[in-house]
């Protein structure tokens, strides 16, 4: 049986910043609380997983997570431009692209395999005061970061994120014109492909958005649950 890796509870915001995030997209992703793993149930979706398709195969027939799911799940945008750009491992382009937009950027101890630690940026958000508009908007920043990091694009590394996201939140009042929502959709599906392989101990990702597609049409969930003999 897999091992479920399911990422920490979203991290919580001061209301100061609602508008700003609905400016973003990333308002109504902000608003989902503690989604509890099942293991079994995670374990029963992978096996009837299939790659060549991208679907499920079920008692009652095909199914798979659509875009208009993710839309509605995680209310993120699924037009415009693509989540892409280069993944460099640069301690000082990081740092360069931290005082850019942080005004402020961790140190080497802070910093481990391209990944900046959740800690220090939690600390930061913790500390900024929304006093004006440069803060609110690094404040935002951060908290869009950790989501991408907890809901978006977990893995298994755990105690960081890779800074590669940053230069996409450099624009403030152009985050919202990426498609994010077909990019988490991109990473669920690598995520099951890889979970589907006979040798794969542990499945990681988007699992708030899997849980959530299956809780969210109950005609599904009921039927699964009934033709399943994982839960007997």
């Amino acid at each position: 049986m897999l091992t479920c890796n399911h990422p920490v509870p979203p991290d919580r915001y001061n209301e100061r910043v609602e508008d700003h995030l609905r400016i973003t997209g990333f308002y109504h992703v902000s608003q989902i609380g503690i989604v509890q793993c099942q293991k079994a149930l995670v374990n029963a979706l992978i096996e009837r997983w299939h790659p060549d398709t991208h679907t499920f195969h079920l008692p009652i027939g095909e199914c798979a997570v659509t875009l208009e799911d993710v839309a509605l799940i995680l209310g993120l945008p699924i037009d415009g431009l693509p989540v892409t750009g280069m993944t460099m491992s640069s301690f000082e382009a990081m740092e360069a692209e931290c005082l850019l937009q942080f005004g402020v950027a961790p140190r080497k101890e802070d910093y481990r395999s391209s990944c900046i630690k959740l800690t220090w940026l939690r600390n930061l958000k913790q500390n900024l005061e929304l006093t004006d508009e440069i803060n609110i908007q690094r404040y935002v920043r951060c908290h869009i970061i950790l989501l991408i990091r907890t809901i978006l694009f977990g893995d298994k590394s755990g105690a960081g994120v890779h800074w590669k996201f940053l230069p996409l939140l450099r624009d403030f009042v152009n985050i919202g014109q990426y498609s994010w929502g077909s990019a988490c959709l991109a990473h669920l599906y690598r995520t099951l492909c890889r979970a589907s392989r006979y040798n794969c101990k542990e499945i990681d990702g988007p699992l708030t958005l899997l849980l959530g597609w299956l809780g969210s049409d109950c005609h599904i969930y009921r039927r699964f649950l009934e033709n399943s003999t994982v839960f007997h």
